[in-house]
C-alpha cells in the first residue's frame, strides 16, 4: 500500500479544486423587472401548492375524526390472523357436530330396530 504524503490538497480518488477567476462579474444590488416577475410567479406557485397541501391534510384529519363504520385492524396483526383462524375453527366445529350428531342418531335408530325385531347376538 502506498504512503500518503502529508500536506497535499488532493486525495486519491478526488478531483482537484476548480480554479475560479478572482474577478468574476459583480452582482447588482437590485433585481431586474424580469427577475421580479419570475419571483412573483414562483411565489404564487408555491402559495398555491401550500394551499393544496393544507386542504389535503385538513381532509385527511376530518376523515380520521369520523367514527369508522367497522373497526379497522392493521394488516398483518395478530387480530387479523386470529379472526381467520377462528373462522376455520368455527367451521370445523360445525362439521364435527353435524357428523357426530348424525352418528348418534344412526346408533339410536339401529338400537330401536334391534329392540323392535328382537334380533340379538348369536
Amino acid at each position: 500500500m502506498a504512503k500518503r504524503a502529508r500536506g497535499t490538497t488532493s486525495r486519491p480518488g478526488q478531483r482537484a479544486p476548480l480554479a475560479r477567476p478572482a474577478g468574476s462579474t459583480p452582482r447588482p444590488a437590485t433585481l431586474t423587472a424580469e427577475e421580479e416577475t419570475r419571483a412573483a410567479e414562483l411565489e404564487a406557485k408555491i402559495l398555491a401548492e401550500e394551499k393544496v397541501a393544507e386542504e389535503t391534510s385538513r381532509r385527511s384529519r376530518d376523515r380520521s375524526r369520523r367514527p369508522a363504520a367497522e373497526p379497522t385492524v392493521p394488516r398483518g396483526s395478530l387480530a387479523v390472523h386470529g379472526a381467520q383462524e377462528y373462522a376455520y375453527v368455527a367451521r370445523d366445529v360445525r362439521r364435527l357436530s353435524v357428523v357426530g350428531g348424525s352418528l348418534i342418531v344412526l346408533l339410536i335408530a339401529l338400537w330401536v330396530v334391534v329392540q323392535a325385531t328382537g334380533i340379538g347376538p348369536f
